[in-house]
């Protein structure tokens, strides 16, 4: 600068854009641990770990903090699930996929560090109003939508699509979440539904029988009410939103994600899903013999355009709509697909500050679950990177640091 002969006021200009770019760098190489933030909230917990809102130290920004236990991960054959999610968040750069900002681990939890949406999920939507208008269904569904076919563009599927996945930021606008059961089309199949696989062959000669039904009734509807979130937070989860040919395993792709927002979209119509019932198997034995339960209860009052939108969701794979053909679907007239996130919302979530916590249910502390690292003994990690052209995690030290853990993995 000196030998440029620059004046003083260049000089400040150019020494603060430097201390910008350098400080931007540090943050990016920085080797995070649990202990850089500090806790807010937790606001989920299962069986891999918990969600927590927490805030960073040095710069006080929020975030949501994924938890997951290792050991329980390992157990349940989880590994290439959570490798998925971390995938699919970095190569999602796109205002529909909640975005990852980090990522690090220790001896015992892995952590995702993402941005905190205060809108709550759909789950709690669908609670609070019951039943949603069709003008209401129509904003919902057209951007959930738009955010499959975002993840499908990168050659993935999600295949755990329903509300409790369906996250609000600020303005009442959704943002897909938790793909843990995301997977490329040359991924392995999901563990989780080999119990309901066994259960299926063994009945199907009585789903006929079993499953042939006008309905459901007030009191199975009022019980899925009271246990929604308890299935939220299991283990096993419910199988409502999961299409047939998963079940089946005889070969799915992308077109199994657009069934579960036929599913979603009843829900929104009618208070329920189409399939439910009072226990997973029978749930199961529903969807497989979807062609004599798929039934549309006349006090819904749902209109024909809507019953035909959901008919050719929920029906057979090969015959499903592609995203071209549910853009120029009746149901959907007038919708600008190219300006979406720019309408304001039919529903606007009350949020009072950036770190709002209200819109989720309330978790107890629970430290064991979770220690920090100073309890755990040696910590290993790296931090997440967003490359500029390809928007690829630059992954310093691997994901998993666990020798056992990381066998035949590849960086």
């Amino acid at each position: 600068m000196a030998k440029m002969k620059l004046s003083d006021n260049v000089k400040q200009k150019m020494l603060k854009k430097l201390d910008e770019e350098e400080y931007k760098y540090v943050q990016r190489n920085k080797r995070l641990t649990v202990a850089d933030f500090d806790l807010v909230k937790i606001i989920g917990r299962g069986a891999f770990g918990e969600v927590r809102v927490v805030r960073k130290k040095d710069d006080k920004k929020i975030y949501a903090m994924k938890i997951m236990k290792k050991s329980e991960m390992l157990k349940r054959n989880q590994v290439a699930h959570i490798r998925a999610e971390r995938d699919v968040l970095a190569l999602a750069d796109n205002p529909w996929v909640v975005k990852l900002h980090f990522s690090f681990q220790d001896d015992k939890h892995l952590y995702l560090v993402m941005e905190f949406l205060p809108g709550g999920d759909f789950m709690t939507i669908l609670m609070k109003y019951d039943v949603l208008s069709e003008e209401q269904v129509r904003f919902y569904v057209s951007e959930i939508a738009m955010a499959i076919w975002s993840v499908h563009q990168l050659n993935y599927v999600h295949r755990d699509l329903k509300p409790d996945n369906i996250l609000l930021d600020k303005e009442g606008h959704i943002k897909l979440s938790d793909f843990g059961l995301c997977k490329a089309f040359d991924g392995p199949q999901m563990p989780i539904l080999d119990q309901y696989n066994k259960e299926v062959e063994k009945n199907k000669t009585n789903e006929a029988k079993d499953t042939e039904t006008k309905g459901v009734s007030t009191q199975s509807v009022q019980k899925w009410k009271n246990n929604r979130r308890i299935l939220a937070y299991s283990t096993v989860g419910t199988p409502d939103y999961i299409a047939p040919e998963v079940f089946a395993q005889t070969g799915y792709g992308q077109e199994c994600d657009w069934w579960s927002l036929g599913v979603i979209m009843y829900e929104c119509l009618t208070g329920y899903p189409p399939f439910y019932a009072d226990d997973p198997m029978s749930t199961c034995r529903k969807i497989i013999n979807w062609k004599k339960t798929l039934v549309f209860p006349e006090e819904a009052k749902i209109s024909d355009n809507a019953k035909d939108l959901i008919r050719k969701m929920i029906c057979d794979q090969d015959n499903r709509l592609t995203f071209d053909q549910m853009k120029a679907h009746p149901f959907f007239r007038g919708i600008n697909w190219e300006h979406l996130r720019e309408r304001k919302a039919v529903i606007v979530p009350e949020v009072r500050s950036e770190a709002d916590t209200s819109h989720f249910d309330n978790f107890e502390s629970d430290d064991s679950a979770t220690q920090l690292p100073e309890q755990q003994g040696s910590f290993v990690g790296f931090t997440f990177k967003r490359d500029a052209v390809s928007a690829a995690p630059n992954l310093e030290d691997g994901f998993f640091m666990n020798p056992d853990i990381a066998e035949g993995d590849e960086e």
